[in-house]
């Protein structure tokens, strides 16, 4: 089988796609910003049940540094870059977010077309499609790219949305012969396998701890990450793949309070400190002016943005699970590994 690079292993993506990439047969190499990340690496591989964590090889490299990025390409057929630089606070400047995300790509990109590589397949992510737009009817797909320009737009769609931007126009003006396809989830919950997880799954864990009284009114696309990380492998792959972009969603928007309502109804007496109320816009808008997070919610506040996957379906077979599923799983995950108030 195919020798696949997996840029930002101990990341929620990152091992999830590792652990499919081991079970098709694949030789994987990935890449952690300090190599003392592997233990965590291959003990979250253990926990998803992988055979032999063992077998994956590990690279230090940093999406800030040149240093690693040619030795983690080197004899690789395919490259998936996952890791994408996030920061637990609102940055206070933007670049914060944009550079490292916009150099990196760049940096995996050359490594891998000077090492020969045959394919690269980018997370990039609906926050590249779905924002600074007027409210529509019909689906967001991947013909669309987010306004950035936009007033509301905030750091985080920003990085993305350049970093990908950057990508396509490297492939196209240096690539040589290089080639480039790209997934973009939406919000990815599905099943921890350790404490370093996604801020998703964090919107579920704040639920399970009753962390607010009462929710925003937000709304989300879902996917699981196992449908991710499925994804990933059939863009790899796939010949119909090459040059195209992958919206990933599972289905229909779900705003934090139906969120909720699924904790309560499968989970029970564990799903007691969900809040069963939704905080009117007006309070949130109280909240921002002192608390940075409740401020950075505000360009969201009421704004449903609906996507489709019917290209990643018809193109690939792709079939993602249901939201209700992931939903479940991403809670019985949180609390097997005790990292939610008991």
């Amino acid at each position: 089988m195919s020798t696949v690079l997996v840029t930002g292993g101990s990341g929620f993506i990152g091992v999830h796609t590792i652990l499919q990439l081991l079970a098709s047969g694949h030789a994987v190499r990935t890449t952690v910003r300090n190599i003392d990340r592997a233990a965590d690496v291959i003990a979250m591989l253990r926990e998803g049940g992988a055979d032999a964590p063992d077998t994956v090889g590990f690279v230090a490299a940093d999406l800030l540094r040149d240093d690693g990025w040619r030795e983690a390409a080197a004899g690789c057929d395919y490259v998936l870059h996952v890791a994408s630089p996030l920061i637990d606070r609102v940055p206070d400047d933007e670049n914060e977010l944009i550079i490292p995300a916009r150099e990196g790509t760049l940096r995996v990109l050359r490594a891998a077309r000077d090492a020969g590589v045959k394919r690269v397949v980018l997370t990039s992510s609906f926050a590249a499609i779905g924002y600074g737009h007027p409210p529509r009817a019909t689906p967001f797909d991947e013909t669309i790219w987010s306004n950035i320009d936009d007033s509301d737009v905030q750091a985080y769609p920003k990085s993305k949305t350049l970093a990908e931007r950057a990508a396509w126009d490297f492939v196209a003006r240096e690539g040589g012969g290089l080639e480039l396809a790209v997934v973009n989830p939406t919000a990815v919950l599905g099943p921890a396998l350790g404490a370093d997880f996604s801020q998703s799954i964090g919107i579920v864990k704040a639920l399970l701890d009753g962390a607010v009284p009462a929710v925003p009114r937000i709304h989300f696309g879902l996917v699981d990450v196992r449908d991710v990380a499925d994804l990933h492998l059939r863009a790899m792959t796939s010949p119909r793949a090459s040059g195209e972009r992958f919206v990933a969603v599972a289905g229909e928007t779900m705003s934090m309070l139906e969120i909720g309502r699924v904790l309560r109804a499968k989970l029970g007496s564990k799903a007691r400190r969900v809040p069963r109320f939704q905080a009117p816009d007006w309070l949130i808008r109280i909240a921002a002016l002192r608390n940075p997070v409740a401020r950075a919610t505000l360009p969201l506040l009421g704004k449903v943005r609906r996507s489709t996957s019917a290209k990643a379906q018809n193109l690939l077979g792709w079939r993602p699970r249901g939201n209700e599923e992931m939903i479940v799983a991403t809670a019985e995950s949180l609390i097997r590994l005790n990292l939610v108030k008991t």
